[in-house]
Order: C-alpha cells, then structure tokens, then sequence
C-alpha cells in the first residue's frame, strides 16, 4: 500500500454467476455506500491491486460488483477473501459530534481525573452500543456513550476524555 492512509470498507465474499461478478460484504453504512467511493485497493495475502471503475448493486439480500478485468468466474473466484481499501481522503467529512472509527484509533484516553488509560487499539459494535478497546498497561473495553462515559473527543489534540473506573 502507498503512504496515503488507508480504510476497510468491505471485503470479497464470493463469485455471482459466470461472468466475473464478485458478491461484497460491505462495512459501510448504508451498506450500497460502498459504491460510491473510489478507488478500490484489494489486498489479498499481502499483495495490493487498484480497481478504478466498479459496477456494483444491490442483489438479493446482498451486493455484486464488477469490474472490467474481471472477464470469468475463475477471476472472480482468485478474488474471495480480499478486502477492499480506500482513500480516507474520498470519505465525506463526518457530521458535527460524529466520527470515523478509523480516526480514533490510535487516540491517547485519558479519564476525567487524569489517569492515563491508554490508547484507542479499535472500536467494535455490540448492537447495543459501540465499545473502544483501550490498550495501556492492559485492555479495557469502554462503552462508547457521549455525554456519560466519552466526554470529550479532541481529534486535534489526539485525546479523548472519560468518565471510566480505572479499576474496571
């Protein structure tokens, strides 16, 4: 990958039909928003290739995509398992109080009271609510409630502040 930063926004998960159409998992919300975003890295067991002009849409319960080097099935079938990149740079800037996950990673937590939790490793949902796991001298999962928990999120500073147990 080149040195611009890079975003997961799906992967490959199958072939649809004969013509080199792949089936999507997408991990983008809407999930059809995949679509818009351009262009595509795949990365596949640690080998990069660039698609610049994707067909896609939704089918069924899912979503299809193809390309125009993807002329067979067999093409299609060398591609399961890669997952798609993009420019973070081609990603609409988040509304007001909202945030890519991706630009919290790596953000130092630190509590209310000053305690030093550590830094954002990832964020992951629970259906419930979304949880950020915090690695400092070990992991702490935090629930990811603003106004309770997360009080202030400074991209800037690279800081977010919470209202958490150390000892929990």
């Amino acid at each position: 990958m080149s040195g611009e930063r890079l975003i997961r926004v799906g992967r490959i998960v199958g072939v649809h039909g004969v013509s080199g159409w792949i089936k999507l998992e997408s991990d983008t919300d809407p999930r059809r928003n995949i679509f818009r975003y351009a262009p595509w890295t795949l990365v596949q067991r640690g080998v990069s290739s660039y698609v610049d002009a994707v067909e896609g849409r939704e089918q069924g319960k899912g979503l299809v995509a193809h390309w125009p080097a993807l002329e067979t099935r067999d093409h299609a079938q060398a591609l399961i398992g890669a997952e798609i990149f993009v420019p973070r740079a081609v990603l609409p800037p988040p509304a007001a109080g909202e945030y890519y996950w991706v630009d919290l990673e790596g953000l130092r937590v630190v509590g209310v009271d000053g305690f030093d939790f550590g830094r954002v490793s990832h964020l992951f949902s629970t259906g419930g609510n979304d949880v950020m796991s915090v690695i400092g001298e070990r992991e702490r999962l935090v629930p990811f409630l603003r106004g309770d928990v997360i009080k202030d999120v400074d991209l800037a500073a690279g800081l977010i502040r919470i209202d958490w147990d150390p000892e929990f």
